[in-house]
């Protein structure tokens, strides 16, 4: 059942309570000299208060129509009361014929779209009561009633806007709690059967040599990227967005290690995934140019609002100037899938090499994803940093 019902209910029993009491004001002749008149109007009201009644519990009808129509019958109730009231419209004690019933549709506009919304509610219908006594000489205006309407409108409106705030959020813990149960009984299921005949592959493959091993060192690959996919402590993450530790762990391998804090790394979902695409294109150069063997490092880590990763492996680096060669040459490995793609994302690319001392890439994004703007752009890249990747063109 959805949070808003009890609003609804309560502006339910509010009609019903300011309908007796127009009700009993009538029923005393206080000041109406078109008595007739006024019955004819207490009963447009009944009628309406049983038809919004009926309406607004329809989830479906709670649209602009209703609202309108709703706004549109009390202000024609409001505005009949001079012809009600007569001569003596505007005397001491004299209230118009809906009296408090008209605080009904700015009741509804708020809990139906905000305070705000419950505030235009409410300058409409005391806009038509202060007309009405604006009309009449000798009349003492009272804007009581319109900072009633007013307040009623802006408060209504401001607690339904936390309550929908409070029932989102507690379905989002509900799903979360639910997603992370049902991971940990596959985490279970999987243990006990995929994982285990994956290492039991694994070290049957080591033990027969030859391409059994290679297929117990692939084996052994998927085993560890199954077991950070079913690792606890994950939980999901807010829509639109992405936690980096999930892209980079499954990277690891026996031939790759990948450290990351034990806090979510959370990124805009593109920027995420922009961001492990181009770790993976500098894991691929490792492989690449370093031979199957080789080891690579990946590091990440959060300060300031920028998440940095690191890619460092241990093969033999880089000459000087390699890079700019492979740009002249059409390579674009290192321009298009690491700097260009995370310049796109407004963040840098640094690479440190030397011969014989590996190569260290170093990834920059921000936390709140690509700034954009006229002057916005990629950082011009460090001497170091041209020089730095050849082998990665």
């Amino acid at each position: 059942m959805s949070i808003e019902g009890p609003f609804w209910r309560a502006i339910a029993v509010f009609r019903v309570a300011s309908l007796v009491y127009a009700a009993a004001l009538m029923a005393q002749h206080r000041g109406y000299e078109q008595p007739v008149l006024g019955w004819l109007v207490i009963g447009v009201m009944a009628l309406w208060t049983a038809g919004a009644t009926s309406a607004y519990s329809a989830r479906s009808l709670r649209r602009w129509p209703l609202l309108a129509i709703d706004l549109l019958v009390t202000m024609a109730c409001l505005l009949a009361s001079p012809y009600v009231e007569g001569a003596g419209q505007g005397a001491a004690g004299t209230m118009p014929v809906p009296a408090t019933w008209v605080a009904g549709p700015v009741l509804a506009w708020a809990v139906h779209g905000g305070r705000r919304l419950g505030a235009v509610a409410a300058a409409v219908v005391a806009a038509g009561d202060l007309w009405l006594r604006v009309r009449t000489e000798d009349a003492p205006i009272l804007i009581n009633g319109a900072v009633l309407l007013f307040l009623a409108g802006v408060v209504v409106g401001h607690v339904a806007q936390l309550a929908r705030q409070a029932e989102e959020r507690m379905q989002r813990a509900i799903e979360m709690e639910a997603a992370q149960r049902e991971r940990e009984r596959l985490a279970r299921d999987i243990h006990d059967s995929v994982l285990q005949v994956l290492a039991l592959v694994q070290r049957r493959g080591r033990q027969i040599g030859g391409e059994a091993a290679e297929l117990g060192r692939l084996a052994g690959e998927q085993e560890a990227v199954l077991r950070q996919l079913v690792a606890p402590g994950s939980a999901p993450v807010p829509v639109g967005s992405a936690d980096l530790r999930a892209l980079l762990l499954p990277l690891s391998s026996p031939g790759v290690t990948v450290s990351t804090p034990a806090t979510p790394m959370i990124l805009p979902a593109p920027v995420a995934a922009g961001t492990a695409a181009a770790v993976r294109a500098a894991l691929d150069n490792v492989r690449d140019h370093c031979g199957p063997g080789a080891r690579a490092w990946v590091f990440a880590e959060s300060s300031d609002g920028v998440i940095t990763v690191t890619v460092r492996d241990e093969g033999p680096g880089i000459a000087e100037g390699r890079l700019a060669q492979a740009a002249a040459a059409g390579r674009l490995g290192v321009a298009q899938s690491i700097r260009g793609r995370i310049a796109d994302l407004g963040g840098t690319v640094a690479f440190t090499s030397g011969a014989g001392e590996g190569t260290e890439v170093e990834i920059a994004v921000p936390v709140s994803g690509p700034v954009s703007g006229p002057d916005s752009g990629p950082a011009p890249a460090s001497p170091q940093a041209e020089g730095g990747a050849g082998r990665r063109g």
